[in-house]
């Protein structure tokens, strides 16, 4: 069965550090319930390369205009400095055809701000940096706000700037890509600097 494809969208002044757990995962079959299930792919408004917050520098595997949705898994987005200002725009009507078809999209930090605005929130239970920041945008699913780093709701996934790791567990649970203990072990890993998970799945399966 051929790999699906799982879409990071990447743009200047994206928040890389953001999605970068949720990247190395999908990218790293270790662990993974099914290696080579998913392949991740970078995608641009345009082919040419991109500045990211840290000062990398991406080139784009495809375009906005090549996403394939037969094919795809889920939609990424990264927070940045652009989306408050009503940029990116094509990658929220990207996002749209996503939801409208229920494949998974996940945004974090200002991305969220995007999809709120665009009303992609207003029936879904979600966060973000804050109530205000969302209010801020004009939507109307102030109630299904939840004060919590990251939330998964059928298909949309939201996440506080300041939670990548939260982030980033939704998204592998969203697309079951680890069992469940080997999930514990990876979070247990990052967030408590602790490896006793991951040598209890080593010796299971010694």
């Amino acid at each position: 069965m051929s790999a699906r494809n799982v879409y990071l969208f990447v743009f200047d002044t994206m928040a890389d550090w953001e999605t970068s757990f949720a990247a190395a995962g999908i990218s790293n079959p270790r662990d993974q319930k099914s290696p080579d299930r998913y392949r991740l792919i970078t995608v641009g408004a345009a082919r040419k390369p991109v500045v990211t917050m840290s000062g990398l520098r991406v080139v784009p595997d495809i375009t906005l205009s090549d996403i394939e949705t037969n094919h795809a898994a889920m939609l990424i987005l990264p927070g940045g400095e652009t989306w408050e200002t009503h940029a990116n725009m094509a990658a929220i009507d990207v996002a749209r055809s996503f939801f409208i078809k229920c494949i998974p999209v996940a945004a974090i930090c200002g991305a969220t701000f995007a999809l709120a605005r665009a009303g992609m929130l207003d029936d879904h239970h979600h966060t973000s940096n804050s109530r205000d920041y969302l209010i801020a945008s004009g939507y109307r699913g102030e109630k299904f706000y939840c004060d919590i780093p990251a939330i998964a709701d059928e298909g949309v996934i939201t996440a506080s700037g300041l939670n990548p790791l939260e982030f980033a567990r939704e998204i592998f649970k969203t697309l079951d890509l680890y069992t469940p203990s080997a999930l514990a072990a990876w979070y247990s890993l990052h967030k408590f600097g602790s490896a006793t998970r991951y040598q209890q799945l080593a010796n299971c399966a010694a």
